[in-house]
């Protein structure tokens, strides 16, 4: 893809660095800075691993240092692949693992953003833009938890997302969502929607050949460590695993999963899992079939974004920073604000009239980037004309747009759970147990919102920016205070900066 800078712009891509190391010096200067016990404390549990298996000591008992005394919970391989970290000292293993996580979201972003990035106007617009874009999205509550904890969702958001979108990826497509589902089990909801959208009726082959390199991918990672360190791999499957209550407590405040949501309900044990189940196959049928419509619309970044979005909701323990594909969510929104998409060859939509809009023949409308502007925050611009009511239909969809991305980013940055634990501790009658508990399951409620918004059938013209499917490439292009008494982890309590 043609970037926005182009060779004399370069100079725009130092500035989008310096806009993105600006914006991140807080964050890093104040979790880099707080007390030694609780830096990074998912990072050091990540190390942990790692030196256990260089000691020779079990992976599956060994703990943090107090006071967080946090144990091993990952898949073997990941603490395989954690040596290396545990071989730096610590003060090195910091600064390298958040410098990953800033790389990781930048290439996020890209990826979610490229498209409307690619046409921005002037050509040097792009890089910046791409840098405030960025910056927006580290301030997001489960972006700045990614650098308080040392966590690795965004790395696991970015291999997904690659996998899915790349267009000439020199890697066999599906080994990065296997290489994710190894690491961490949630990313395994990627083989679903490989399945769902590469068998079947109107199946499209290229996520069919993905999903058999996912799953060869994923089994030689979970296989390869009962060959190294078999008696931790077995204590992993046969024993870790089944521990729920391992990763933590699971009815915190930072479980925003379904299950969270109803474990702080505080129901009988055997009726709160019936619910679940209910309501987990409800949201699951939901969200992979909107997914699976929306791939072969040609919508990929709504497809990923969907199924990212189940990675949290179905999974029995979701903590906040698991809610790290809210980068592609609001990337999704964009785009479907931006104009249409051309379905996927051999699709029921192909030929239809979701088909034809301003941007079947690559120009760009929708009211959202036709004049490569930006205004206000959102990517605005006029269709060609510049007249007649469609015209400004477009123009009104695309502020619309903005302002719904506006307002689900500005959601995320607030720390509204915690204000819902504010509210039931003031032991106001009827509401604090009834409004406090909403405002504390807010995150979860408002991915349960995000499912329905993305899986809403976009009406014709106010789609994405067109993509062709792997598959069918053209010609010239081939293949306040975050911790309360009821978080499952020991963290100091010092506010967000």
């Amino acid at each position: 893809m043609r970037t926005g800078g182009g060779r004399g712009h370069w100079w725009a891509w130092p500035i989008a660095l310096l806009i993105i190391g600006v914006a991140a010096v807080p964050l890093v200067r104040y979790w880099l800075t707080n007390p030694a016990d609780q830096r990074l404390v998912d990072l050091d549990v990540y190390r942990t691993g790692g030196e256990s298996l260089l000691r020779g000591l079990p992976v599956y008992d060994a703990v943090t240092p107090a006071p967080q005394l946090l144990p091993f919970t990952y898949p073997p391989i990941a603490a395989l692949l954690a040596v290396p970290l545990a071989v730096m000292s610590w003060p090195a293993a910091q600064w390298v693992w958040t410098a990953g996580v800033l790389a990781c979201l930048g290439v996020t972003a890209w990826f979610g953003f490229r498209e409307p990035l690619a046409r921005l106007r002037p050509a040097w617009a792009g890089p910046v833009v791409f840098g405030v874009v960025t910056a927006a999205c580290l301030y997001l509550m489960p972006l700045r938890d990614q650098i308080r904890f040392g966590q690795v969702d965004i790395l696991l958001v970015m291999l997904c997302l690659a996998d899915c979108v790349a267009r000439r990826p020199w890697w066999p497509r599906g080994m990065l969502i296997g290489l994710a589902t190894a690491i961490k089990l949630t990313p395994g909801v990627f083989l679903v929607y490989l399945l769902v959208t590469g068998f079947g009726r109107d199946a499209v082959p290229e996520q069919r050949r993905a999903f058999f390199m996912a799953v060869f991918t994923a089994t030689l990672l979970t296989v390869l460590p009962f060959l190294v360190i078999p008696h931790d791999a077995a204590s992993f499957w046969f024993s870790a695993l089944l521990d729920g209550d391992r990763v933590g407590a699971n009815n915190a405040t930072t479980n925003q999963s379904i299950r969270g949501m109803l474990l702080r309900l505080y129901l009988p044990g055997w009726l709160t899992s019936l619910i679940w189940l209910a309501l987990v196959a409800v949201v699951a049928w939901y969200g992979f079939r909107r997914a699976r419509e929306a791939l072969l619309r040609g919508d990929r970044m709504t497809a990923v974004a969907l199924t990212g979005l189940m990675a949290v909701l179905v999974s029995p323990v979701a903590w906040i920073h698991h809610l790290a594909w809210l980068v592609v969510v609001l990337a999704a929104l964009a785009g479907r604000a931006l104009g249409d998409r051309t379905p996927l060859a051999g699709s029921p939509l192909a030929g239809s009239p979701l088909a034809e809009g301003p941007l079947a023949r690559g120009s760009l409308a929708g009211g959202a980037l036709a004049g490569g502007t930006l205004a206000g925050g959102a990517l605005t611009g006029g269709p060609a004309d510049g007249r007649g009511a469609g015209a400004r239909a477009s123009v009104s969809s695309g502020l619309t747009g903005a302002a719904v991305v506006a307002g689900v980013w500005l959601y995320y940055v607030l720390p509204i759970p915690w204000w819902g634990v504010s509210l039931r501790a003031a032991g106001i009658p009827v509401l604090s147990p009834v409004a406090g508990r909403v405002v504390q399951d807010a995150f979860g409620l408002g991915a349960v919102a995000l499912v329905w918004l993305l899986g809403r059938r976009p009406a014709a013209g106010v789609s994405g920016p067109d993509e062709t499917s792997p598959d069918e490439t053209s010609p010239d292009e081939t293949s306040p205070d975050e911790t309360s008494p009821d978080d499952g982890r020991r963290l100091g309590s010092r506010a967000i900066p």
